[in-house]
């Protein structure tokens, strides 16, 4: 027999195709915020990536550099990571994104925390207005 037998490959590939589908959902990268609408134009965007710090519904603060998030993190991990990624580039875009259920406190304490890094310039992070939230 000169035939190649592919029903191994095909066993392969569902088991694969398997793997790939149960992990893609957990890839998603983020944080659950429930975003403010505003009918707002959006900002064009620069050529090095923002810096996003994220506070949730329970006010916990999680920070996003370069596609990739940490937290829950504290004030003074904030700080550090936020100033050691401006790098004396204090124009670099730094947005915030909160939820509408957090205090405006907890809000006016993480733009402390980003001013004290080095902040000069904060952005707000908001849903367009008729765009329901999640999609």
């Amino acid at each position: 027999m000169g035939e190649i037998n592919v029903v191994p490959y095909i066993d392969v590939m569902l088991v694969l195709l398997i793997i790939f589908m149960i992990t893609a959902p957990l890839i998603t990268q983020g944080v659950k915020v429930d975003l403010p609408q505003a009918s707002a134009r959006p900002l064009p965007t620069g050529k090095s990536t923002p810096l996003v710090l994220s506070v949730n519904r329970q006010g916990e603060m999680y920070l996003t550099v370069g596609g990739s998030t940490i937290g829950p993190v504290s004030a003074a991990v904030i700080h550090s990571r936020v100033a050691a990624e401006l790098g004396g580039d204090p124009g670099r875009a730094v947005m915030i994104k909160a939820d509408t259920a957090v205090p405006y406190g907890t809000v006016m304490r993480a733009m402390v925390i980003l001013q004290d890094a080095g902040v000069r310039k904060m952005d707000f992070i908001t849903q367009p207005k008729g765009v329901r939230p999640g999609s």
